[in-house]
């Protein structure tokens, strides 16, 4: 199962997200919720960095990604990250729905 976990500030922002594991839903290459969820969050991260020129901190390996967005940035360049992130959130959630045993979302504060 693909885990994800997305950390928020007290104020509600988005400060990181870890997705880790596999979703085995498919064989390798072929699992379209594993790519989904690879697009979703890696489109996400590059839209962040060429929109907002913001480098989020970012580890990955297989089946891993960490992305840690920086602290004190202005208020308007926050905002335009945090509107990218929840809209990364939206569109996992949607394969969420339709694939809940191979994906899981988790908040935390």
């Amino acid at each position: 199962m693909i885990s994800i976990t997305i950390n928020r500030s007290e104020s509600e922002f988005i400060q990181s997200f870890i997705i880790s594991g596999h979703a085995f839903f498919a064989d390798r290459g072929k699992d379209i919720v594993c790519a989904g969820a690879s697009a979703v969050s890696i489109g996400a991260i590059n839209g962040v960095h060429a929109l907002t020129g913001v480098t989020p901190e970012i580890e990955q390996g297989d089946g891993f990604l960490r992305c840690v967005i920086p602290d004190k940035l202005s208020e308007d360049i926050n905002e335009k990250v945090q509107l990218l992130l929840e809209g990364m959130i939206v569109s996992l959630q949607t394969i969420e729905e339709e694939y809940g045993e191979h994906i899981k979302i988790t908040f935390k504060k």
